[in-house]
């Protein structure tokens, strides 16, 4: 994936931004604290919701995603310098749903868009490769810095669904 942004969002925009949850069918977020355990909450989130959504066949491929996601805010995105209060919740997981397809979503506070690595050598390697399942699981997907008030940037996957 290159780093232009529209058109990585370009399947987006047919409908909305991947951030206004209005349009969906449904839709649902959870706020993420600043520890890695918040891997396992975005898991049971996914699995809750799409339960709800009957979507659990959906299940695997997209808390795989989900976990990368959250894994690479948690990593990459939250300055580590900076202390944190164990309740302060700066990582936010966004799932919506669309008749024909599913949105993960996850806000972090960094300005910076994720990298990807550049060969299949890399991926081998045990730190990176988290975009590099991202792509394989999902149908596509892609970041956007935030505007307005909100800072930071969302990353997103989308994930085609069978029409019933």
């Amino acid at each position: 994936m290159g780093t232009n942004g529209s058109t990585m969002l370009e399947p987006l925009r047919q409908g909305l931004p991947p951030i206004d949850a209005a349009g969906a069918a449904s839709s649902a977020s959870c706020a993420l604290p600043a520890r890695y355990e918040a891997v396992r909450g975005a898991r049971q989130f996914t699995r809750t919701t799409l339960g709800q959504w009957e979507l659990n066949d959906r299940f695997d491929d997209v808390a795989l995603v989900v976990s990368e996601l959250v894994t690479n805010a948690l990593r990459h995105a939250l300055p580590a310098d900076t202390p944190r209060e164990p309740q302060e919740h700066p990582v936010r997981l966004h799932l919506m749903r669309w008749t024909s397809r599913l949105i993960c979503a996850v806000r972090d506070p960094s300005h910076a868009g994720p990298m990807t690595r550049k060969t299949d050598e890399d991926c081998a390697a045990e730190s990176g490769r988290g975009l590099f399942l991202v792509d394989s699981f999902s149908d596509t997907w892609g970041w956007h810095p935030l505007a307005g008030s909100l800072t930071g940037k969302v990353v997103w996957a989308l994930f085609q669904l069978q029409a019933d």
